[in-house]
């Protein structure tokens, strides 16, 4: 079997996640306990508790969904004897994710992570005041004609720029919200199936986004980053990295880059990789497996049961 595991972004948090895991397994428990007191917050108070308003604020979502993979890999490791660098081929987060996925390759310490997330979500969210940036998902086209659509809509000043390039029929847009207004209208004479506005707070990924790339840069300078103990696959690059230097630049890079996911899978498919396990919350990535390649095996592993199935098909 070659498999790789991968990551969730932001968008898969949900009230109560991790703590089936909290419960059962003093690992798990370990790693929130460590986020909580890496980021001086009673996170897991949020995290289990709600309400979904506070959870979903950039700042609490990112940390939050990076120490459910965390949880759920130390798990893994230290409970069912799971060996990363051994059964996985590569790692691969869908933004946020990134740092969830060289958490777990042992590039970052938890405590690390935790703080840059935290930092990351609150820059993002700073980047850009509430109301003047969007994002739009286009169904039913790819990358080109998203290009196209962001290139009629963008004007002097209000930029639209490809935010996601998730699956060969979505691409997601991010700019200023007049821009992505008229992208949405647009879509239609592109044979866009639909525009769907996201509902998010800033628009991540794009060109506004410099001022947190700016923080990030400041904030990975003051952290070591080790070589993980498998290849990252990186959303800018769409292919694999183990070199620190180059991970914190692409880690800076991906804040205002695309995410470049359906490239990325075509690479790990290219590499032999048949098996992937979405490591976490939620089940957007197994869905993106899916659709990239029927025949993929994909399964999320996000509770104990999840774990015992993972391991069951990992030993075979």
């Amino acid at each position: 079997m070659t498999c790789a595991l991968l990551f969730p972004g932001q968008g898969s948090q949900s009230v109560g996640m991790g703590k089936e895991l909290a419960d059962n397994f003093g690992s798990a428990k370990a790693v929130f306990d460590e986020v909580d007191e890496a980021l001086g917050v009673k996170l897991t108070q949020i995290m289990w508790e709600g309400p979904k308003e506070t959870l979903t604020l950039t700042e609490n979502a990112q940390p939050a969904l990076m120490a459910v993979s965390m949880a759920v890999m130390k798990v893994l490791q230290a409970e069912k004897g799971f060996k990363l660098a051994e059964q996985a081929k590569f790692v691969a987060g869908h933004s946020l994710g990134e740092y969830s996925a060289l958490a777990a390759a042992g590039a970052l310490s938890l405590a690390d992570t935790a703080r840059l997330l935290q930092i990351r979500g609150r820059a993002m969210q700073a980047a850009v005041p509430v109301g003047q940036g969007a994002m739009t998902a286009l169904l039913g086209v790819g990358i080109d004609v998203g290009r196209k659509v962001a290139a009629e809509a963008a004007a002097d000043g209000e930029p639209c720029e490809v935010a996601n390039d998730n699956e060969a029929r979505q691409v997601v847009l991010s700019g200023a919200k007049a821009a992505i207004e008229r992208a949405m209208k647009l879509g239609a004479d592109h044979g866009v199936r639909r525009a769907l506005p996201l509902p998010v707070s800033a628009p991540f990924h794009c060109s506004m986004m410099q001022p947190a790339a700016d923080a990030m840069a400041e904030a990975l300078g003051n952290v070591t980053i080790s070589k993980p103990v498998v290849p990252l696959v990186a959303n800018v690059l769409a292919s694999a990295i183990d070199d620190p230097t180059e991970i914190a630049q692409k880690l800076v890079s991906q804040v205002t880059g695309t995410v470049r996911w359906r490239e990325s899978m075509s690479y790990m498919i290219s590499e032999g990789v048949t098996s992937y396990y979405e490591i976490g919350a939620g089940k957007v990535l197994t869905g993106l497996v899916g659709r990239a390649d029927k025949s993929l095996s994909a399964q999320t592993v996000g509770d104990s049961a999840a774990i015992d199935s993972m391991m069951s098909a990992v030993r075979t």
